[in-house]
């Protein structure tokens, strides 16, 4: 038990805390929703959850919310009681909220044990709106809304998109771009394009560096913790092979192990690849097909959480097709790869919305070829191509390809 003392001052603590200057990000999240159900803030590890909190709390009396990090050293050890408790003393510093609605912002919720007892209790019986977020060895990001038990509606954030980038530059996009302000801007998307939108790469100096620590420490640790892996050396190099491979088979890297001499089952390989999806580092692929059971089968293209997680490999096509699998991500859930009946692979498809993109750095006459191929069997009329600078619109046999520069594309977010 923690000493009410303790849980006073921490409370009036937060109350007084100032929100800091931030970025504005551009996901929406509503701050009132007509059912009772907590909202959860998911996402990868230092993608910005606790920043997208302040971003909502901007916007709400100081007297009529309150934040809470339960990461706070003082509240070590921390259970339901504590919790509850806790809330208590929010309502006697502020008697007038039991009569009007208030604004509960949870950060790092899994320290607290059995934690959901206390947010289901105060959906039920208080006029409150609850925002939490978790990401740890002891919680995935996943896991927060099945905790929860259909009481959660969840949001996913991910690191700051192209256009969040250029606002943390401070770069103004303008409809009309002069010489200068076009050369910056292409110097920025090789920036954006080599170390990614994670806010503290972007911010700060020393940007190899706090990604080699996303990995190392605070993704690996956490994983490893929370699974409880014992063969450390193969979850490493299993990471090693995902950022080097554009496609990634276990059974291949299970014989590339044995062949090292390490012991290890597909089975515990599929689930430390399960482990790293689970977390929202890792995004598997799968190759479009109308049977399910043969999706399921075919060898997935791997896509990180952030470009700049590649760290040392350079391969600007793997990370520009990188980038935009992460915008498609954000919009849609039915993606596939497609390969046409000559075993030529298209990027991306949208099953939903029978979209056919894309990726080409530099576009030739073999994506032309390829493109308008798969548009025959999938017997659609338009589609888009996605180059590093090239713009244009190509029509052939009644179908139109589009093709639009990375930069223009990332700006405006959607196709037509």
């Amino acid at each position: 038990m923690i000493k009410e003392g303790v849980l006073s001052e921490v409370v009036r603590d937060y109350i007084e805390k100032e929100i800091p200057e931030l970025i504005e990000r551009e996901i929406t999240v509503p701050l009132d929703i007509p059912i009772k159900r907590a909202v959860s803030i998911i996402g990868p590890r230092r993608a910005g959850k606790t920043y997208l909190m302040f971003q909502l709390m901007r916007k709400i009396d100081r007297e009529k919310r309150l934040y809470i990090n339960f990461e706070d050293y003082r509240l070590e050890g921390m259970n339901y009681r504590d919790f509850a408790k806790m809330i208590e003393i929010y309502y006697r510093i502020f008697p007038e909220n039991k009569k009007r609605k208030v604004y509960f912002f949870f950060d790092e919720i899994q320290n607290v044990n059995e934690w959901e007892r206390i947010v289901r209790y105060l959906l039920d019986s208080e006029n409150c709106q609850i925002f939490i977020t978790g990401s740890s060895s002891k919680l995935l990001s996943k896991e927060i809304a099945t905790e929860l038990r259909g009481r959660t509606i969840t949001y996913e954030i991910f690191p700051f998109s192209f256009r969040e980038f250029l606002k943390a530059k401070r770069f103004e996009v303008k409809e009309f771009l002069s010489g200068y302000e076009r050369a910056k801007l292409f110097n920025l998307l090789e920036e954006y394009l080599r170390f990614g939108g994670y806010p503290e790469a972007v911010l700060f100096n020393e940007k190899e560096k706090i990604l080699e620590e996303i990995w190392e420490v605070t993704v690996a640790r956490d994983i490893i913790e929370r699974w409880r892996i014992r063969n450390i050396r193969a979850l490493k190099l299993l990471i090693k092979a995902i950022k080097e491979s554009e496609y990634f088979s276990v059974y291949k890297f299970y014989k590339y192990l044995k062949s090292l001499g390490l012991r290890i089952s597909k089975n515990t390989l599929y689930n430390y690849l399960e482990a790293l999806n689970d977390a929202l580092i890792v995004f598997p692929l799968h190759k479009y097909s109308p049977s399910y059971k043969d999706v399921e089968k075919s060898i997935p293209k791997i896509y990180l959480a952030d470009v700049g997680l590649y760290l040392g490999s350079l391969n600007l096509s793997r990370r520009l097709e990188n980038v935009v699998f992460l915008e498609l991500r954000k919009n849609y859930r039915e993606i596939y790869y497609y390969q046409t009946k000559n075993g030529k692979e298209i990027d991306f498809f949208i099953k939903e919305k029978k979209l056919l993109i894309e990726v080409a750095y530099e576009l030739d006459e073999e994506h032309i070829k390829k493109v308008l191929r798969a548009m025959e069997e999938l017997k659609l009329k338009k589609a888009f191509i996605i180059t590093w600078s090239g713009e244009d619109e190509i029509i052939e046999n009644n179908k139109r390809i589009y093709v639009l520069p990375l930069w223009k594309w990332l700006l405006r977010g959607h196709f037509f």
